[in-house]
């Protein structure tokens, strides 16, 4: 457990919009932490998929004002980057740039293991007990893990288009390709789009003359910008060097809900990965017209499941908002099974939610 020592609190209050960053130190090199909330309250934390941070995985979920009724004011938030991939200070003040440098390979994580040993550290550091958990699809794979091996510390999992399984042979050799082009260009036109492939449905990443490119896919290449590419190649080698969790799923010792878009490469991974949890623990809801990135491309659509999931730990909103004109779920939508009093216990049930795409 690092000590006060080991901690550079950085007061980035205004720079975050009321968070405030910690670098914490580990055995396995620094990582940075944005935390949001009242820190006595119970702790949710997310990690992003490759190559992002919280800014350019979570933002339109946190962002959306009834996901952030219901995220705020049940949790204190710890965002996590992954080594390398923190969020740049230099992007909001030209002259102070303390951004996400490259890391040395030596001091840096060498596989997943070494990524979920890092979050049991920054747990420690923060002095936290058992936490919610949220990742994005490589995100999802390390806190699965993490939950694998330390299940006394997780209460539960809300996992988007997760990874479980070892690569199979195309994406090996789909991730072999990016590992050298960020080997030999860096983030270079091709991998940028390879990632934004990864990330988001075709008909977000694909704009012509009539539809251009969206909003968020056009933010989102910007970001990718300000990625070290040596930071990046040495997550993804990890994540290349995954073993399979599928024995430890049944042992599972958390309840867990899953989203996926029916347009992201991981989306039989995530059916998949549903069929081997303990149905009585489990949900599963996809979305329609939407790649893998929810948080971002239709964040909406995760509002009521996640409001239902944290029925079952005593946790609501604030005050019954009405539904949104832009909320792809109303209750009359939601599977009868999700509403039923069974899932407000220990007993959700595995559900399958098909949204239209917003318009």
């Amino acid at each position: 457990m690092a000590d006060s020592n080991d901690s550079i609190p950085l007061d980035t209050e205004k720079i975050y919009f009321g968070g405030k960053e910690h670098h914490v130190r580990t055995r396995c090199g620094s990582l940075s932490v944005i935390v949001y909330g009242d820190q006595h309250k119970p702790a949710l934390i997310t990690y992003p998929d490759l190559a992002l941070n919280h800014v350019s995985c979570f933002q339109g979920l946190f962002f959306c004002p009834e996901a952030a009724s219901l995220l705020l004011h049940n949790f204190c938030i710890y965002h996590i980057s992954p080594p390398g991939h923190e969020f740049p200070f230099w992007h909001f003040h030209k002259f102070l740039q303390l951004g996400a440098a490259p890391i040395c390979p030596s001091a840096s994580a060498r596989c997943v293991d070494d990524l979920a040993d890092q979050i049991l550290e920054v747990l420690n550091f923060f002095g936290l007990g058992a936490v919610m958990c949220m990742g994005v699809t490589a995100g999802a794979y390390i806190l699965t893990l993490f939950a694998m091996k330390y299940k006394k510390r997780v209460i539960g999992l809300i996992l988007i288009s997760p990874l479980f399984r070892a690569p199979s042979w195309i994406e090996w050799f789909y991730n072999k390709v990016m590992s050298n082009l960020l080997y030999f260009y860096g983030m270079c036109g091709l991998l940028k789009e390879l990632l934004l492939q990864r990330y988001f449905s075709k008909q977000e990443v694909c704009g012509n003359t009539e539809i251009p490119e969206s909003d968020i896919v056009q933010a989102c290449r910007r970001l990718l910008d300000e990625r070290h590419g040596s930071n990046v190649m040495q997550f993804l080698q990890a994540i290349n060097g995954r073993p399979d969790l599928t024995s430890g799923l049944k042992r599972l010792g958390c309840r867990t809900l899953i989203f996926v878009g029916d347009s992201s490469p991981f989306h039989s991974e995530a059916l998949h990965m549903t069929s081997k949890l303990d149905r009585r623990f489990s949900a599963l809801v996809e979305v329609q017209a939407c790649g893998s990135m929810v948080t971002e491309e239709q964040p909406h659509a995760m509002l009521i499941p996640m409001e239902y999931f944290f029925m079952g730990y005593g946790l609501y909103r604030p005050c019954h908002l009405s539904d949104s004109p832009r909320s792809h779920l109303s209750p009359s939508c939601i599977s009868p099974e999700l509403l039923s009093p069974e899932s407000s216990g220990l007993n959700l049930k595995p559900i399958k939610i098909r949204v239209s795409h917003y318009t």
